[in-house]
């Protein structure tokens, strides 16, 4: 049911208004003043907005204009007893939807809130798709070492200087580098991306620099390699330190040169490409060991980034758990969930083996599995104990003793999804139950959904007090 706001200082145009919206399955509120009907609209989740333009204390173009700074994307049907074309033209110009004259005829007012109504849910679920489809998302965080990160792709971006960035796997270099594309002149130009450790060493040279039909077996046609197709604008040469002695000479030369040659073939290229490279392995170390050239790694080494691991940096935490719990939520069309106080510490609690990329994971595991709030006992059942996640307090044994449950055992034992997670749940219920003495109504309370539905939980599980 969408939520709609009407503001006027008319007391009887607001009450036609609210009875007209309401017989049409509308929920409306109302207020009198343009200066508490900002306060509602920072506070409420409204999805379109009626507001007249002559009122005392704020007259409406500033409401509007005031509006448009805390939610752009609010639908405003300005409405006005004087209204005249050059009226109309302003509020337009200020971000209004559209502009009815009062006394509002009612089918013209009643489209007008439907076609407002169906443009913001197409504003929000562009902003989806195209959050969806760039990989391009914020740098989360106000730590220390992440303003510093932030800082030097600022200064750094819009120069031609490479970067290497090291960090564990996970701990997000591949955005670091899609922020230094997205900040530089080059933006408008290629990001290509090379993970070099995904590919066979005897095909990293056809892929970075191409080949031509026939210089070897199963090379029916010619192709373009990824410096080619990075002409003009960025190389991203993921996991570098797995890349293979010969490809690196020929990288070094790119490098130099700015030229490259396609495997079999004796033209030189010219490419202008910004190389940005990323490993999560000790470069300095590789080099000792022969493993990496000398030369190539101070090429690349202009700029070093360095992206801390998540357990140096828990204050950032709570921010990226509620960006990933909006936006999974999102996805999955369903409410936000929360995240208590006690869920929260125990996040921060946690080893992070698998860094950002693994509370991403654990956060979506956590709205699938928990009820509205997330809490610390949600937390420590059900992190991953096959990827490391652990709560110092909560072993393996804890867990299991947690009401009989071995969530620690072999994943194996379960055919799909659906089975843990009918499991999981199973046991969680039984745990608080027990913990509650069987008490149904505190056991409910505590987990934070209706009676009904748990006595239905109970039915379903086939849960039974002990004798």
């Amino acid at each position: 049911m969408a939520k709609l706001l009407i503001i006027d200082d008319e007391r009887a145009i607001r009450s036609t208004l609210r009875e007209i919206l309401e017989y049409e399955n509308y929920d409306v509120e109302d207020i009198d003043n343009g200066i508490d009907g900002l306060e509602m609209i920072k506070k409420g989740n409204f999805d379109l907005v009626l507001c007249d333009i002559k009122m005392n204390k704020m007259d409406g173009m500033e409401v509007l204009e005031q509006a448009q700074l805390i939610k752009p994307d609010l639908p405003f049907i300005m409405i006005s007893g004087h209204g005249t074309v050059e009226t109309a033209i302003e509020a337009s110009k200020k971000g209004a939807f559209d502009f009815i004259s009062k006394p509002p005829d009612l089918n013209r007012l009643l489209i007008t809130v439907r076609n407002g109504l169906d443009r913001g849910n197409l504003v929000t679920e562009t902003k989806v798709l195209k959050r969806k489809a760039s990989k391009t998302r914020e740098i989360l965080g106000e730590s220390e070492s992440i303003s510093k990160i932030k800082e030097t792709i600022e200064r750094v971006a819009p120069t031609e200087a490479r970067v290497l960035i090291t960090g564990a796997n996970g701990s997000g270099k591949e955005l670091v580098a899609r922020w230094l594309h997205e900040k530089s002149n080059r933006a408008d130009s290629p990001l290509i991306e090379v993970n070099c450790a995904a590919i066979p060493s005897e095909l990293i040279e056809s892929e970075l620099f191409g080949h031509e039909k026939g210089s070897f077996t199963s090379a029916v046609k010619q192709r373009i390699g990824k410096f080619e197709l990075a002409n003009g604008g960025t190389l991203f040469l993921d996991e570098i330190g797995d890349m293979s002695l010969s490809a690196q000479a020929k990288v070094l030369r790119a490098l130099q040169e700015h030229k490259i040659s396609r495997v079999g073939g004796e033209k030189e290229i010219e490419v202008n490409v910004r190389v940005l490279a990323a490993t999560n392995k000790d470069l300095l170390k590789e080099i000792e060991d022969g493993n990496f050239r000398m030369d190539l790694y101070h090429r690349l080494n202009v700029i070093n980034i360095h992206v801390p691991h998540l357990t140096e940096r828990t204050d950032d935490i709570p921010v990226i758990a509620q960006n990933f719990l909006e936006n999974i939520c999102s996805d999955y069309g369903m409410p936000v969930k929360k995240i208590n106080e006690g869920g929260m510490a125990a996040l921060q609690a946690l080893p992070w083996t698998g860094n950002v990329r693994e509370l991403h994971n654990m956060i979506e595991r956590l709205i699938i599995l928990s009820d509205k709030v997330i809490t610390e006992n949600d937390v420590r059942a059900f992190a991953n104990p096959g990827g490391g996640t652990n709560i110092g307090a909560a072993t393996s044994t804890q867990i299991a003793g947690a009401g009989g449950s071995n969530l620690a055992s072999s994943f194996d034992s379960f055919n799909n999804f659906q089975d843990y997670k009918d499991y999981a749940e199973r046991e969680f219920i039984k745990f608080k139950l027990e913990k509650n003495n069987w008490n149904v109504s505190k056991t409910a309370d505590e987990i934070d959904i209706q009676r009904s539905h748990l006595y239905s939980k109970i039915e379903k599980f086939g849960l039974k007090r002990a004798e």
